[in-house]
């Protein structure tokens, strides 16, 4: 693991990196830490000094306080830009406290990245991505105090065919809200008991209190496309559901309830590729259903049924927004920008980024729409 205190190094040298000469390359550091070192992080009291020598051994604190960099980092606080830059450089690069020592310059720190094989163009671009996740999580959280304090009910639910993210982008929109008062709703498959009741009813508990806002990953919708692909409802009971869905939700807007529906389209070949990726993960195989692995069979089928509830169930109150999720990351940013943009908040007159979602990224559905999946 690379220790803390070199990505802090590194950090400060990207500080600066503007005001060095670009003639400069790498330079070496005097003396060089001990591998296999742990480093207690500094802090700002008396203390520091005898914390840091305990953590590495008297005999390189000389060596560390001449690290470039090591000055500026004490005197200035890591702002949020440079936090961000730390969790992406830790993602994307595996370098050694020598290597983190020696970078001094601008072209240095091209010359280093380049030696260690890492695509500076990728880098820059899922920097650019925790950036951007950053400011729209902040304006979330503003969203989810209004709705706090004014006790509005929001549903932000998210459907799409298997591996189109929808999970992934469930966890960007709550890593920062408070868990008080949004929850994800991911319903298995009904019991016995659940079978004999109305379809709806076990989705109606689960909708917010005052105050509140619920994620759903998959929802009532389950009816409208998997269970008659796969056979998990009877003709008949499908076609309730078609009539009643859109006279349910009326309901719901009359109640004043928010709701926000998104469809993460995805094409067949990326979905395919996406199951190969969990296939071969062990961290994600669990990912992988059985119904899943009927997904790319049934393709055709998944479409008719998508294209009938779209065509039964979009309306002026409660209409689906799709969101083309062939690159994860753009379906997340603006997916957020779309709720954002949707759904008044305090302090949206001051926003951090553009709310604006991408046109060509997030649009609202028409029967003339070209879908991608």
């Amino acid at each position: 693991m690379i220790l803390w205190y070199n990505w802090q190094i590194l950090l400060a040298a990207v500080r600066n990196i503007q005001k060095m000469p670009s003639s400069l390359v790498l330079e070496q550091p005097k003396s060089p830490l001990k591998t296999g070192v742990t480093m207690t992080k500094m802090t700002k009291d008396e203390n520091s000094s005898r914390l840091l020598s305990e953590s590495v051994g008297s005999e390189n604190v000389d060596s560390l306080s001449a690290a470039p960099g090591l000055k500026e980092y004490k005197a200035t606080k890591l702002g949020s830009e440079e936090k961000i830059l730390g969790r992406t450089l830790k993602k994307v690069a595996a370098l050694s406290p020598d290597d983190l020592a020696a970078v001094n310059t601008k072209k240095g720190l091209y010359q280093l990245l380049d030696t260690k094989n890492i695509d500076v163009g990728k880098a820059l671009i899922k920097l650019r991505y925790e950036q951007d996740l950053e400011k729209l999580q902040i304006e979330l959280v503003k969203l989810q105090r209004t709705i706090q304090l004014t006790g509005r009910r929001v549903v932000i639910l998210f459907e799409g065919r298997d591996a189109a993210g929808k999970g992934g982008a469930i966890r960007r929109f709550i890593e920062h809200l408070n868990p008080r008062s949004a929850r994800v709703v991911a319903l298995p498959a009904p019991t016995e008991k659940e079978k004999g009741q109305w379809y709806f009813q076990r989705y109606v508990a689960q909708l917010p209190n005052p105050g509140e806002i619920v994620f759903f990953d998959r929802s009532w919708y389950n009816r409208a496309v998997v269970e008659p692909v796969m056979g998990f409802c009877t003709k008949n009971q499908y076609q309730v559901f078609m009539q009643q869905v859109p006279e349910f939700e009326h309901m719901l807007y009359e109640d004043n309830l928010e709701l926000v529906k998104f469809w993460f389209s995805i094409s067949k070949d990326v979905q395919a590729e996406r199951f190969a990726s969990r296939r071969n993960d062990p961290l994600k195989q669990w990912k992988i259903s059985p119904v899943d692995e009927l997904a790319q069979d049934h393709w055709d089928l998944y479409t008719k049924h998508k294209l009938a509830m779209f065509s039964k169930t979009h309306t002026s109150y409660s209409p689906w927004i799709i969101v083309k999720a062939n690159d994860k990351k753009k379906a997340r940013l603006e997916g957020m920008r779309h709720v954002l943009s949707a759904l008044d908040y305090d302090g949206k007159d001051k926003k951090r980024t553009v709310l604006s979602p991408d046109p060509d990224i997030v649009s609202r559905y028409h029967r003339s729409h070209v879908s991608i999946d």
